[in-house]
């Protein structure tokens, strides 16, 4: 069976208990090639627990393409050429919301000031996109955003699973509600929501710091 430490703040989560046994053996069962590595699976989570957690940016499910998922939406590698196109997709946003975006696909620069990159699946196998989305993962999902709905934080939910998972999240939460950056859907109302400059407005009318959406090296 898989076996993995409990990510740091969530271990206690029900699904850990009641699901996790189930998910791991379907997927050491499952002779398909599985994504992300299986030491990645929860690093999200591992990078960002609760306490720390200020936006949650929640998307669909990993990538299929083999290399490119390591653990957190949306993210990939730094050597990762050409780019994912849901990122190619964001960083278009983040280009015309505020003029600069990262140099490279490795977002886990964004992790570290609190920014939770959760997937509604944590699973995919390869060159199979949705392929785990009855899989159980939603549980889980669903309990993370449970435990976040304490005290105020942004939400930004790229895509109708994401909006499905997150439909009790109310204020006084920040949320913002767009289609998936998919190059299916991107230009359906991903494009031209400006949610970078707007969770960072936010934040700031909150007390709290922006967060450095496109400088990974800045301190």
């Amino acid at each position: 069976m898989l076996d993995l430490a409990r990510p740091p703040g969530w271990g206690d989560l029900p699904f850990f208990d009641t699901d996790w046994p189930d998910i791991a053996a379907t997927l050491d069962a499952d002779p398909r090639d599985i994504l992300p590595p299986r030491g990645q699976v929860f690093a999200a989570l591992d990078l960002c627990p609760p306490e720390a957690t200020r936006v949650v940016i929640l998307g669909q499910d990993p990538y299929p393409t083999p290399g490119h998922a390591h653990g957190l939406a949306f993210s990939a590698e730094p050597d990762v050429r050409p780019l994912p196109r849901s990122l190619s997709n964001i960083f278009k946003e983040m280009q015309d919301d505020l003029g600069a975006c990262p140099p490279h696909a490795d977002l886990r620069f964004w992790a570290r000031q609190g920014v939770l990159l959760l997937n509604t699946v944590l699973t995919v196998p390869a060159g199979e996109a949705h392929g785990h989305k009855d899989l159980g993962w939603q549980r889980l999902t669903g309990q993370i955003l449970a435990r976040l709905n304490d005290t105020p934080r942004a939400f930004l939910l790229w895509g109708k699973p994401a909006q499905k998972l997150a439909r009790d999240i109310h204020a006084p939460h920040f949320k913002i509600e767009t289609a998936h950056p998919s190059p299916l859907s991107a230009r359906r109302g991903f494009f031209g929501s400006r949610p970078f400059s707007r969770t960072n407005a936010w934040l700031t009318a909150q007390g709290h710091a922006p967060i450095n959406w496109t400088d990974p090296e800045a301190p």
